[in-house]
């Protein structure tokens, strides 16, 4: 299921917060985005009442099965182009940025091909 950029965004958001403080609320996910309560307030909402969150009775954020499947992806494919982007020169700063917008429009098989090639290029530069 397509879902938008946004969305995916508030998603890798929770997951990369998880990842780091174990447990998130609302106000960490404003924080890392630079977002304002509000917003994330409604955005949370959403992802709740589309199934890919839960929040718990103490206000902290979960990720459904579904949620953690958009978001693993997200990120997966942020990590892969911006380390490519990097590999080919672009300053990292700008690989980031530009990663985060190649990330939600870039095909399934086209990013297939692009990971599988930036794989490839990391075992030759390894050896």
């Amino acid at each position: 299921m397509k879902i938008q950029e946004s969305a995916e965004n508030y998603l890798e958001a929770i997951l990369v917060l998880q990842k780091e403080k174990g447990s998130v609320r609302s106000i960490d996910v404003a924080h890392y985005t630079g977002f304002s309560k509000p917003s994330i307030s409604r955005a949370v909402g959403l992802l709740r009442d589309n199934g890919y969150v839960a929040i718990d009775q103490n206000g902290l954020l979960s990720l459904t099965e579904e949620g953690h499947k958009i978001a693993a992806s997200v990120l997966e494919r942020h990590m892969v182009v911006t380390q490519f982007l990097i590999a080919l020169g672009v300053n990292p700063e700008t690989a980031a940025e530009d990663a985060c917008r190649i990330e939600h429009v870039i095909s399934e098989e086209s990013f297939d091909k692009l990971k599988l090639h930036a794989q490839a290029y990391a075992e030759k530069a390894g050896k």
